[in-house]
């Protein structure tokens, strides 16, 4: 069973225009590899794994000066990878 990967428009995107900020704020304030592709991506709804939202959630803090987090910003939990062999189920 293949987890849906279009989830919609994010709270991350109202989150941004509250604060006047755009995907190049977000890439200029991150200090990690981030994207403008990775930020368009969590602004759709794209399912991102773990460490990406991570990388918007601390740059979207670190520019806005706030304490959001990974709930306040996606409607989803990240995207999971197994290792080859590995099993989904318990």
């Amino acid at each position: 069973m293949e987890a849906e990967r279009d989830l919609g428009p994010q709270p991350l995107a109202e989150i941004l225009a509250k604060h006047g900020l755009s995907a190049t704020d977000l890439v200029r304030a991150s200090e990690d590899q981030l994207t403008h592709k990775m930020v368009a991506r969590a602004v759709r709804g794209r399912r991102l794994t773990a460490n990406t939202m991570g990388k918007v959630v601390r740059a979207l803090n670190r520019r806005a000066e706030s304490a959001y987090g990974p709930t306040d910003l996606f409607t989803y939990s990240p995207a999971t990878k197994f290792a080859a062999g590995e099993s989904t189920s318990g």
